[in-house]
């Protein structure tokens, strides 16, 4: 596959290794920066302390230890070593979507706060310098990173795998290309959007992968390019749950013996699966509620496929048909009442995160599109592992209340004591809990085997007080 691929090197072999030239948002204006000004000014800033109130985010240093985030960007960026430009540019766009980052404005009040200096620079880079980072790596390069981050959380237990939840999500975007305009949903109007498909675990709520829809994708590529993905991250068996979208015969014939994978969705409201499922015989099960099963095959098609209907209403004048197809041999009264009702999750997880960066485009450029959503994945994943240490009232505050009450809500100040950046955090909420997990970080992160030097802050180890 082509995200088995080894990531290639970001610069060209005949660029220097060592300078780079990008554009710092203070003054825009270019400057030439090699590893060794890059730590000096960085550990100058820290001498000189640094009060802000992005402190917040510097919790999230603990989480990327543990999740091994730097190795997946250095990967990313092919970079060979701890003291490269791009694996911290790229640390920036991962903080930028866990601060909900919309726009130039707002990109351009990060400095001073502590935000740079948490990715190891000296300066917030520009979006010119971004750009070029992401144009540089492939659609490949991206869907490598997903799949090394998904097994990296499901190795550590974010994922149950029973249920995976796929759904055609439509992004809204302002890219002045010429492209077909089209409705994200029944009741919105008819505008620009990106098609996406993300692969969802259904019982923890948590993003597996996700793919990009564009006029040479058709829907069952970008699906089945996806379930690919989702072999490399998960370990075991699971039923897809699928929209009707996806009910085309190149989905059904891969998924028809598969040996790790079976898929339930909806059938189209077609005339001839209307006329079956009104001839079946239906089991009731409540009042108002009753199941039939059949087998359904597709036109010029020699397989057929498992057909559930649910009939629905008390006589009939009012009965209504929904029909199902499955590869699934559970009982059939199991995956319409218990099993597709989870399906709709997905849209929370769509409602409560997607101000990460799931929710507008600001570019049709699929490599930087591919980049950027990832880097969000990301985020999402060292947010996940950071509320869990959090009091139940603020765990399920969504990506945005985190970003304003949390990451960019807490006053602070940052300074350097032997080997260790302190962190102190005033007035931080559920203080006693963040206690209990966060100060003396280095020492709780050793006893879970994970080393506590923090590579991009060249080998400092943090540490966090609460006043």
């Amino acid at each position: 596959m082509a995200f088995k691929k080894k990531l290639y090197q970001f610069r060209p072999k005949d660029q220097p290794q060592k300078i780079e030239r990008h554009v710092t948002k203070d003054r825009k204006r270019t400057v030439s920066v090699n590893s060794i000004s890059l730590e000096r000014d960085v550990r100058q800033m820290l001498a000189e302390k640094i009060s802000g109130t992005h402190v917040g985010l510097w919790l999230l240093i603990g989480e990327h230890l543990r999740l091994r985030t730097w190795d997946l960007l250095t990967s990313w960026t092919g970079s060979g070593h701890n003291n490269t430009i791009e694996p911290r540019l790229a640390l920036q766009m991962v903080h930028e979507s866990a601060l909900c980052v919309t726009g130039v404005r707002e990109r351009r009040t990060l400095r001073q706060k502590g935000f740079e200096t948490l990715n190891g620079l000296p300066f917030v880079a520009t979006d010119v310098a971004i750009h070029q980072l992401l144009d540089h790596h492939t659609i490949a390069e991206a869907e490598a990173l997903q799949v090394a981050l998904g097994q990296i959380r499901s190795a550590r237990g974010h994922y149950q795998g029973q249920y995976v939840l796929i759904d055609p999500h439509r992004i809204m975007t302002w890219s002045k290309r010429q492209m077909p305009p089209k409705k994200a949903s029944s009741s919105s109007p008819i505008r620009k959007n990106m098609q996406t498909f993300f692969a969802i675990d259904g019982e923890s709520g948590q993003p597996l992968s996700f793919g990009i829809g564009s006029s040479s994708v058709r829907v069952s590529q970008a699906t089945l390019s996806l379930i690919d993905r989702l072999a490399y991250i998960l370990p075991h068996k699971a039923l897809i749950l699928a929209d009707s979208e996806h009910f085309t015969v190149e989905i059904f014939n891969r998924l028809l013996n598969n040996r790790q994978f079976t898929i339930l969705m909806p059938t189209p409201r077609r005339k001839k699966i209307l006329q079956q499922a009104q001839s079946l015989t239906f089991t009731p099960k409540w009042a108002g509620y009753a199941v039939a099963e059949d087998s359904y095959q597709l036109t010029g098609q020699e397989n057929s496929y498992r057909l559930i209907v649910q009939r629905t209403g008390e006589t009939k004048d009012n009965y209504n048909y929904k029909s199902f197809a499955t590869t699934s041999n559970k009982d059939k009264a199991d995956l319409m009442t218990l099993i597709f009702p989870q399906r709709w999750d997905i849209e929370e997880f769509f409602k409560d995160e997607s101000a990460l960066g799931w929710n507008r485009a600001s570019t049709f450029n699929l490599n930087i599109r591919y980049g950027r959503l990832s880097m969000a994945l990301i985020a999402q994943a060292v947010i996940y592992q950071l509320r869990k240490k959090l009091s139940e009232n603020i765990n399920r505050w969504t990506a945005e209340s985190m970003a304003q009450k949390f990451f960019k809500g807490i006053d602070g100040d940052l300074r350097v004591k032997n080997d260790k950046i302190i962190v102190t955090l005033y007035n931080a909420p559920s203080v006693e809990i963040l206690k209990e997990h966060y100060e003396n970080l280095p020492r709780k992160l050793e006893a879970e085997g994970v080393d506590p030097r923090v590579p991009w802050l060249y080998d400092f180890k943090v540490d966090f007080r609460f006043k």
